[in-house]
């Protein structure tokens, strides 16, 4: 009856199975009381209403049948949790990595991936790391998941049981695109796990240029693509040197993107909108950077040419 993909799926099941069981029973009984009651006592049968008192084995009786369901239903959720939280020694350690709005997993020595790839039948620890907001990693087919809070030290484990593609979703909202914040565990012979470990390219040593760390840090990248995708506003794709129509004072005009537009942008958003976009979406940035921090932007933006993109 009970066959799930991993170690862990079991004892989560049967707690469903359980509750469920338990609510149907009530479902159907309620219902069944309910129409044998309406039947009996209607008003049709010119039945005379009585008075009558509270009935004392009543009042225990739908006490304690309540308590001690619930007492079973904390039980088999207890036991069906206490294993997550026992990670195996000998498990296999990755750092998964969200982010507005992408999963990437961190296989150590610089090895990054945008798939969780494992091997099967050998237990993982998942180390859950968020970059920005708060996320919530979840494979259903494993029947775990936990909150991924940035600062926050959290965790997850399993083992998977049987070779395949299961999806990862993330199930706490954050921001625009959330629903398409998922990817794919894909579990694998062991041999083949060697393989794709052993091949896989090493970047994440990488360090990101200050401009891309800043924009990263002040939310920008969740207004904002690279790829050229429309969100809250315009992509940075190929935007240095672009001519653009903006808004200003309620007038338009084509301008160049340069250093001061950008600048300007970043102090002012609304002086000089690029047409098409709403105005006070963009919280000014005077206070939260300084002359500095506004350059090493700007100068990673100056990369996002035209003909570089």
């Amino acid at each position: 009856m009970f066959n799930g993909a991993s170690n862990l799926a079991e004892g989560v099941d049967k707690t469903f199975v359980f509750i469920f069981i338990i609510a149907f029973i009530f479902i159907i009984g309620l219902t069944v009381f309910m129409i044998y009651t309406l039947v009996k006592y209607s008003r049709k049968k010119n039945q005379k209403a009585k008075q009558f008192r509270g009935s004392v084995k009543l009042e225990i009786l739908w006490t304690v049948i309540p308590l001690v369901l619930v007492i079973l239903m904390f039980y088999y959720g207890w036991v069906g949790f206490a294993p997550m939280r026992q990670v195996p020694d000998d498990a296999m350690r990755i750092t998964a990595i969200g982010r507005m709005w992408e999963w990437e997993f961190d296989y150590g020595d610089g090895k990054l991936s945008s798939e969780l790839v494992l091997p099967v039948n050998k237990p993982v620890r998942l180390d859950l790391v968020s970059e920005d907001v708060n996320h919530s990693l979840f494979i259903p087919a494993f029947r775990v998941k936990e909150d991924v809070v940035p600062g926050y030290d959290n965790y997850l484990w399993f083992t998977p049981y049987y070779i395949g593609d299961y999806e990862i979703l993330c199930t706490e909202y954050c921001g625009l695109l959330h629903s398409s914040m998922v990817s794919k565990t894909k579990v694998v012979e062991e041999d083949k796990f060697e393989e794709w470990l052993a091949n896989l390219e090493a970047r994440g040593d990488i360090p990101d240029p200050p401009g891309l760390v800043l924009l990263k840090e002040t939310g920008c990248l969740a207004c904002h693509s690279d790829d050229g995708s429309r969100l809250v506003g315009p992509s940075f794709k190929g935007i240095y040197g672009m001519e653009r129509i903006v808004v200003s004072d309620g007038e338009e005009r084509t301008i160049t993107i340069d250093d001061d537009y950008l600048r300007s942008s970043i102090i002012e958003p609304d002086r000089d909108l690029v047409k098409g976009y709403n105005k006070g979406l963009m919280q000014s940035y005077r206070k939260e950077l300084n002359d500095d921090e506004i350059d090493q932007i700007i100068e990673y933006l100056s990369t996002f040419t035209p003909e570089g993109n």
